[in-house]
């Protein structure tokens, strides 16, 4: 009788979705580094091709909503999320989740978690807030998992999440007021920090997603994004 060795797994493949306002060979490498096969794409066929998705962004919210419209991107995304694909945020992607923003007169976000985004009330302090900063961990969260309960992270942004719901609330960190740095919903993140640029901690964040995406497939294995608080 001959004993078989068993294939280790695929790595799951990441969608990093490309809208012209992102790191995103940054992100690619460190989620590489972690055991995902990254995917740099602006079709949104792939987001039912791949195990999950990130959503970077550098830049100011209208502009970014209206490239995520014109690659036609913007409801595969909602599609997407709702049906369980997991998905994270990361910087200006994190403050997309959220109905809208007050950047530049204002506009629509994708609506996934209830709030708004407002300027930073830095309190005399300099705007935009680039540095390290201690991110405290607020409740249980599969995205924070593994880290203390004061973790530091590089942050870069003028603009912060209002989430209208504690529950959506996993880190908070401080620069000026209170902001929340972690959300979390279902299997929807989002981390105004920059994971990629947040060293060995911030690779443990994008190594506990690609977990999550790791217990999914491509299809047809996803469980729906969590209602909407009070549904």
């Amino acid at each position: 009788m001959t004993t078989g060795t068993r294939k280790p797994p695929s790595p799951p493949t990441v969608a990093v979705l490309d809208y012209g306002m992102g790191n995103l060979r940054s992100v690619a490498k460190a989620l590489a580094h972690v055991g995902a096969e990254p995917r740099v794409t602006s079709d949104p066929r792939d987001l039912g091709r791949c195990a999950g998705a990130v959503l970077p962004g550098v830049g100011a919210f209208p502009a970014a909503v209206r490239e995520l419209r014109t690659r036609k991107l913007l409801a595969p995304l909602l599609d997407a999320a709702r049906q369980g694909l997991p998905m994270l945020g990361i910087c200006l992607g994190m403050q997309l989740l959220f109905e809208r923003s007050e950047e530049q007169g204002g506009a629509d976000g994708l609506g996934l978690i209830e709030g708004e985004v407002t300027a930073l009330a830095a309190r005399g302090l300099k705007v935009p807030h680039i540095g390290w900063n201690f991110v405290e961990r607020r409740r249980d969260s599969w995205l924070l998992a593994g880290l203390g309960e004061r973790t530091a992270f590089y942050h870069v942004h003028s603009f912060a999440a209002r989430p209208r719901h504690d529950q959506d609330v996993v880190g908070v960190a401080r620069y000026g007021e209170e902001f929340v740095s972690a959300v979390e919903r279902g299997t929807l993140a989002g981390v105004q920090f920059h994971p990629e640029k947040s060293g060995p901690a911030g690779l443990r964040v994008l190594e506990n997603f690609v977990a999550l995406c790791a217990r999914r497939t491509p299809s047809g294995d996803r469980q729906p994004l969590v209602a909407r608080h009070g549904q």
